[in-house]
This record gives structure tokens, sequence and C-alpha cells, in this order.
């Protein structure tokens, strides 16, 4: 992780990604991407059509290279991870 660029870089992931929780799958894409910065450990974007169960989270943040995030919870019939994922 140290060493990443720095300011982060974007790659395209070849791979299909697939996030599952509470035993339903919340986001499946073939062409998603990740992002590589310093310090942090690999970072997965999936475009929000191919999300599924989430709802709007309060807050947001900065970031000097990304810029503002806002947050997004998952809510599978009832069971809920708060802030799960970023825009």
């Amino acid at each position: 992780m140290w060493d990443y660029p720095r300011p982060p870089r974007l790659e395209p992931v070849a791979d299909t990604l697939k996030v599952l929780f509470a035993g339903e799958t919340v986001a499946e894409n073939r062409h998603g991407c990740w992002v590589l910065e310093t310090s942090h450990s690999p970072v997965y974007y999936i475009p929000r059509s191919d999300v599924r169960f989430v709802i709007n989270a309060m807050g947001s943040s900065y970031c000097e290279f990304k810029g503002r995030a806002e947050y997004w919870s998952l809510d599978v019939d009832g069971a809920l991870s708060d802030r799960a994922a970023w825009s």
C-alpha cells in the first residue's frame, strides 16, 4: 500500500465484482474499477446502477483528490449496514 501512487490511480478490473450482504447479492458488475492510493487498501468502485438495497446515509466527507463523498447504507429486509458505501 505504501508503494501506491499519489495522487490515486483508477484502474479497470477485469474480474466480476460481487458484493454479498445478509444472504443477498447487493452489487454485481463486470466493468468496475479500483482505486490505488498511497497508504490505503484498494477500493472498488461499482456503478450505482449495479447496486441494490441502498439507502442514503447521513453525512459527507471531502478528499483533496477524489472530491466530495456521499454515504450509503445497505438495508436487506431489516439487516442494516450503516455507511457501507460511498459515492
